[in-house]
């Protein structure tokens, strides 16, 4: 028996165990992605949501080539409400990577000497505060004026709450910053609800026969994004301001100094902020607060550290959806008692069968859980689950919720230990586990009706093509309906317009809306048609690669048609020789496009839709935009990690080896074979110094 998953370190994953669990906390995390951000009714805490996010991050950095299509490390969020007008963050809203222990702070705090090239005995001061559990907001002033105020929304896009925050006393926002500020400032912050406030408004919901809010959090959401602002209004919400977005000037070199900055401007700074010097000081404050958080008047669900030297933090820079600079340190997990009402089973988009263990709901830490991932068969084996089991249950930052033990002497004698299904229980087709995988697959594929489904939502998702009014229901009404089967049917809604106008809860407006949602997305970027795929192991990040370095739909078909055919071989090395792409992916594309209705797919897409090239890179703003690079050697003033991300930044393409393709070779002390084989192949090679002359100033 395998050993189960989630009671394994992530280091200790191999690949195809790796591959299994990031299929199934992908499927966990999408579900809570519109209930928290878009509903504003969570049924988990953000510290649960946050943690479950932190391990799937920590296996995608373990194994790159193993980002999914609908990885959830690639997006922040849920869309904008149409309730609201949406503006775009100048720079985006991220979030924040997790720690849940002394030794993953310590972690942390080690990647960034890594990443720096720090001396040992140097010192990384780092600012600390609670992580107040509210809603993420962020300011714009201009000319020293408040111009609006967003929600963070998807990170990249939020909803325009302008009329709310203005119902807001001045001492939480205030209207105008004094003199002497830059032009442009944004403040970023959290809009919450103090527990004393919140026990006053329940009280009046219950008087009235209202809606009873089931924590702080969600009363300030729900308050904050309000059509009728005089609800907003008599709400008495408040704001900690904690960061910033755009600056057009620089107001201090150090984070702590641009909070007090925040501070004598009119903005509330949390108090209990303060600079640590060590781990040992980080987890000295760490401890306090949780040990004081039950007399604060707000909520909190941890800690924040940042990186307090701001130049320190441009260095370090970002991921795709969090800062290198920053880690939110969550509060330990809790547990409750419940039992099993059912086992059912899932059927992902790739064929994976997920159990899932149906709870006597229970409320643990505020929330109401009523389902718990089983997450394969290996795993119900270990634990020994059964239908009306009594289990112990725990939300914490590994599993949200995770079924830690059955407790057996509860169990009723007459009680029959679990079957995996071998049949498919959306298709009754045959399942099957390939030799070194732990999941179970239908081998129905699209014949599988739970398949098509969820690849037809990928489709649609918002990092994809992100058809607006198209979900999961939808998508199953259609198919119902016969009015979709592929996901080029979907530009074909058109003509059944009338159709649907007629359908129960539609009507002219939602199908003219619908209608204008699908026509707007007919012009479609290159990455995200390749993302809305779904390919496996075609991640966001890794489309976007692909698509940099096709640049056209032609030019990639032609290329994946030739290597899966293996008569492409140069174009396969071609391929894996760029850095995070490798062998998985070039296997996943060959094995995509050696099956015949994947290629009908594509060439009905093709006729249906726009697929926009890839814009050629400026290489005015950047002298190695667009070029390919290979760094070998030691590297003196940077990290390897710090000047691949520098090179990527500027729009180049890093290399893991050397071909007659590569543009610039950057060779250090110790340079070797990669170096030799530059000379031989005539490339430009240049010093750490030529380098970083190269790219000065840009």
């Amino acid at each position: 028996m395998n050993t189960p998953l989630r009671a394994m370190k992530v280091a200790d994953l191999l690949p195809m165990e790796a591959d299994v669990e990031l299929r199934a906390l992908a499927r966990e995390i999408t579900g809570h992605d519109v209930a928290y951000h878009r509903n504003d009714a969570p049924s988990i805490t953000d510290a649960e949501y946050d943690a479950l996010r932190q391990r799937n991050l920590a296996i995608e950095d373990l194994y790159p080539e193993l980002v999914r299509p609908d990885s959830p490390s690639k997006r922040v969020g849920a869309p904008a409400v149409s309730g609201f007008g949406k503006i775009t963050h100048a720079r985006p809203m991220l979030s924040l990577g997790n720690a849940f222990s002394q030794q993953d702070v310590a972690d942390f705090l080690a990647r960034i000497r890594r990443f720096l090239g720090l001396d040992a005995d140097e010192t990384v001061q780092i600012a600390a505060e609670p992580k107040i559990d509210g809603l993420s907001v962020s300011l714009r002033y201009e000319g020293g004026i408040l111009q609006y105020g967003a929600t963070r929304g998807d990170g990249a896009q939020g909803e325009d709450v302008t009329p709310n925050l203005l119902t807001f006393d001045e001492a939480q926002i205030p209207r105008n910053l004094p003199p002497g500020v830059p032009d442009v400032v944004e403040i970023r912050g959290e809009v919450f609800m103090a527990k004393s406030d919140f026990a006053k408004l329940n009280a009046a919901q219950e008087e009235r026969g209202a809606k009873i809010f089931a924590n702080p959090r969600n009363a300030a959401a729900g308050s904050l994004r309000q059509l009728d602002t005089t609800i907003t209004a008599g709400r008495n919400l408040r704001f900690f301001a904690y960061a910033w977005g755009e600056l057009s000037a620089e107001l201090a070199s150090h984070h702590d100094q641009v909070l007090a900055l925040f501070k004598e401007w009119g903005f509330m700074i949390n108090p209990l902020t303060r600079v640590c010097d060590d781990l040992g000081g980080v987890m000295a404050l760490y401890r306090d607060i949780e040990a004081g958080r039950a007399g604060l008047d707000y909520d909190i669900d941890g800690m924040v550290y940042k990186v307090n030297r701001l130049d320190w933090q441009s260095r370090l820079g970002m991921v795709t959806r969090s800062p290198r600079w920053a880690i939110a340190h969550k509060f330990p997990a809790e547990q409750a008692q419940t039992t099993i009402n059912d086992i059912t089973v899932q059927v992902g988009r790739t064929g994976a069968l997920t159990p899932v263990a149906e709870l006597e709901p229970v409320t643990v830490g505020g929330a109401v859980v009523s389902r718990a991932t089983l997450h394969n068969a290996d795993e119900i084996e270990r634990l020994g689950v059964r239908k009306g089991d009594t289990v112990i249950i725990e939300r914490s930052g590994d599993v949200i919720p995770k079924i830690l033990r059955v407790i057996e002497e509860k169990r009723a004698n007459n009680s029959d230990p679990y079957k995996f299904p071998e049949q498919c229980p959306v298709c009754e087709s045959s399942v099957m586990r390939e030799e070194g995988e732990v999941a179970w697959r239908c081998t129905g594929g699209l014949v599988c009706r739970a398949q098509l489904v969820e690849r037809l939502k990928h489709f649609v998702s918002r990092d994809a093509f992100d058809i607006e009014g198209i979900g999961g229901k939808q998508i199953e009404r259609f198919l119902d309906q016969d009015l979709i089967a592929t996901p080029a049917d979907i530009f074909r809604l058109v003509d059944h317009r009338d159709t649907i106008a007629r359908w129960d809860g539609w009507g002219d407006k939602s199908a003219d809306n619908l209608i204008a949602a699908i026509e707007n997305r007919t012009s479609i970027g290159f990455d995200r048609f390749l993302f809305g795929l779904g390919i496996r192991h075609v991640g966001q990040a890794t489309a976007k690669l692909l698509a940099r370095h096709y640049t056209s739909f032609e030019n990639w078909h032609a290329a994946c048609v030739k290597f899966a055919a293996a008569t492409g071989t140069q174009e396969r090395q071609e391929l894996v020789e760029l850095d995070s792409i490798g062998d998985a992916v070039a296997d996943s594309l060959a094995e995509f496009f050696r099956e015949q209705h994947n290629l009908d797919v594509l060439e009905d897409l093709h006729r249906e839709l726009n697929i926009r090239d890839v814009e050629p890179l400026d290489t005015s703003v950047s002298p190695v935009a667009g070029k390919t690079v290979v760094f070998t050697g030691s590297l003196e003033t940077m990290t390897r990690s710090e000047a691949k991300a520098r090179a990527e930044s500027l729009g180049a393409k890093v290399a893991g080896s050397v071909s007659k393709k590569t543009d610039y070779v950057i060779a250090g002390p110790g340079a070797g074979s990669k170096a030799r084989k530059a000379l031989e192949l005539g490339l430009e090679v240049l010093s750490e110094e030529d380098w970083i002359n190269l790219i000065n100033g840009f």
